[in-house]
């Protein structure tokens, strides 16, 4: 189980600094409406995450199977987007996949650099 909270974190740092990277660089290059959109997505994506762990984590113990409540998140920030006028749906929905960009980026760390 310890092993399981050290990839969580680390994946969760990954997530973080990507995050940051990529929000300011939509900011210098689009504006600050569509980073913050983006935004919206990526902390919805790092909550999605964390719902994923702890399901991961009951795993077992407790439950058999992983719980689908988790889509609920996503699909009511995606319903909030559509229906408010301020907010955009594409740079909501690939805020969203930032945690994504996170496994990808971990998959190569561990493919180039087997020690880390």
């Amino acid at each position: 189980m310890q092993e399981f909270h050290q990839l969580f974190q680390r994946l969760l740092v990954i997530t973080l600094v990507l995050t940051g990277v990529i929000f300011i660089s939509v900011w210098i290059f689009y504006s600050l409406n569509i980073a913050l959109n983006y935004l919206i997505g990526a902390c919805t994506g790092v909550v999605y995450l964390k719902m994923l762990a702890r399901d991961v984590e009951q795993l077992g113990s407790e439950k058999t199977s992983l719980s689908k409540t988790r889509f609920a998140l996503f699909i009511g920030v995606m319903i909030v987007a559509s229906q408010w006028r301020e907010l955009q749906i594409l740079p909501i929905f690939l805020g969203f996949l930032t945690y994504k960009a996170t496994l990808f980026v971990y998959m190569v760390q561990i493919a180039f650099i087997p020690d880390s």
